[in-house]
């Protein structure tokens, strides 16, 4: 056998992953926050593009028995918002205007003093305007109002300096995260010193700080009521043994009877774990939902796209014309054509993106029916291939549309990947249940549930097998875990304390 050389002629065909197909792919799972920046930043590096004027018109309620659909003229640009000035014509909220009988007020008041009038009333320009957010007062951090005690709880500077270095190594709950040795080193004091200084830092306001543990946190809160008796302290050093609802076991550390147990425990309940979460600034996202879904006058179900999670991009054709004229070289013409290429991409990708997120939607609803109409109970279980059948996509397209994307439904706002739940057999032979509702009905059975006749694993697998569930024990316990529900013998102790406290 020879080897030797020459030339062959092959003809296939492959995919090829050019950056802007695989941007278009990438904007499919982006979220209206992630795709407003990406937006800007094409707006800022390509002069082609600009922002189309929304529509300043109220929107319909999702009462209406129509909706205009948010694609029809997306990225058409024909329409344009109302200006500044047509919108002053339109509504004039000057002095003039709200008092018609008495036009010489603003002279009355003087130059000075109708300027501040305008400003506060609104009708003064934009960099004079009133904001009342600017008049809030700022939030108090955890660290501002335990630097406020120091100064009033310590004399000598070093005792302030030692407890503002503590101050600093509070977490948001309040705990305090340090190693002692590690700040008197840091601070060239003593260990001694800092250990008075934090036990002193310990009496501050709210009740709780400065523990290193949970043990330490509830403990210092009962010291500050005067509850920390040697029962109340065997108990705090046997906190697992509370997690697991060991009750015969605690009360046999503790020397206390059920009744005592009982008062004990309710003690504990009114502590709070986590006493400087109530310092903590953050403030909670609102989910903006990307589909609106509302009943439709003829008994379906109206869908359409969120117009406020959607940019509105327009390619500026007339200054493309303009600029190329004046091009000097090939250069700035080849740099023009360029952006002109990559506007209209980004126009093209985002009226796909928003037509592939309807699809999606449209299907969903379409699958999911009887669960808008009835409940989580006829919740069908749903898979990505189902969708992608469906609509005539691939898995990883749809799996890429329903990421971070919310339906505003009847029933409120659920995430797309929710209505897409595991099946479980039907024990007679029918239709399968979606492993969504399954969890709901152990839920409620447990919920249900009476203090003498608690529902064990077992149990509830033969109330599920009898309603036509085929189940098996571990996927009841694995639900149940997953909906942080403790275990029927833990369920049993809980409730009989309950029930002997409300005696």
């Amino acid at each position: 056998m020879s080897l030797a050389g020459r030339l062959q002629l092959r003809q296939s065909q492959s995919l090829v992953m050019t950056p802007q197909l695989m941007q278009s792919i990438r904007l499919l799972q982006l979220t209206h926050i992630e795709l407003e920046r990406f937006v800007d930043e094409e707006i800022e590096r390509n002069p082609l593009l600009e922002r189309a004027e929304r529509d300043d018109a109220p929107a319909e309620p999702l009462g209406g028995d129509e909706a205009p659909s948010p694609e029809a003229d997306w990225f058409a640009g024909t329409e344009k918002g109302l200006s500044a000035e047509a919108m002053a014509d339109k509504f004039d909220a000057s002095l003039e205007n709200i008092f018609p009988d008495d036009p010489g007020t603003t002279d009355r008041l003087g130059p000075d003093l109708s300027a501040q009038w305008k400003s506060a009333s609104g009708t003064g320009s934009a960099e004079n305007g009133f904001d009342p957010e600017d008049m809030a007062a700022a939030a108090v951090t955890l660290r501002d109002h335990v630097c406020e005690q120091i100064s009033f709880a310590f004399a000598d500077l070093a005792s302030r300096l030692i407890a503002a270095e503590l101050a600093d190594e509070l977490d948001e709950a309040g705990y305090l995260r340090a190693d002692l040795d590690e700040v008197a080193e840091r601070l060239g004091a003593d260990g001694t010193a800092v250990a008075a200084v934090l036990a002193t830092c310990r009496t501050f306001d709210p009740p709780g700080i400065f523990a290193r543990d949970l043990a330490e946190c509830l403990a210092i809160q009962l010291a500050a009521r005067d509850r920390f008796d040697p029962a109340m302290e065997a108990l705090i050093g046997n906190l697992d043994l509370l997690a697991r609802r060991d009750f015969q076991s605690l009360k046999r550390i503790c020397g206390v009877d059920e009744e005592d147990l009982v008062d004990m425990l309710a003690e504990i309940r009114s502590l709070d774990p986590r006493p400087g979460q109530a310092f903590t600034s953050g403030a909670a996202d609102t989910i903006v939902p990307d589909v609106l879904v509302r009943p439709a006058s003829d008994g379906s179900w109206a869908i359409e796209l969120n117009p406020d999670t959607l940019p509105r991009v327009l390619v500026d054709q007339a200054y493309f014309a303009k600029v190329s004229a004046r091009a000097r070289d090939q250069a700035e013409k080849d740099f023009l054509g360029e952006c002109l290429q990559s506007a209209n991409w980004l126009t093209r990708s985002l009226d796909q993106r928003a037509k592939t997120i309807l699809k999606v939607a449209s299907e969903i609803v379409k699958q999911q029916d009887a669960f808008l109409v009835h409940g989580v109970r006829h919740l069908r279980p749903l898979n990505l291939r189902t969708v992608a059948d469906a609509i005539g996509m691939h898995e990883s397209t749809v799996s890429r549309v329903t990421a971070n994307k919310y339906m505003l439904t009847p029933r409120g706002v659920f995430e797309l990947r929710y209505f897409f739940t595991a099946a479980i057999a039907s024990a007679e032979g029918g239709e399968a249940h979606s492993s969504e509702a399954v969890r709901d009905r152990i839920r409620r059975l447990i919920e249900d549930e009476k203090p003498a006749d608690v529902l064990s694993d077992d149990t509830i697998v033969d109330i599920l097998r009898k309603s036509g569930v085929d189940i098996a024990r571990r996927t009841v316990a694995k639900y149940r875990e997953a909906m942080n529900i403790p275990s029927s013998v833990q369920r049993r102790r809980e409730k009989r304390a309950t029930a002997a406290a409300g005696r």
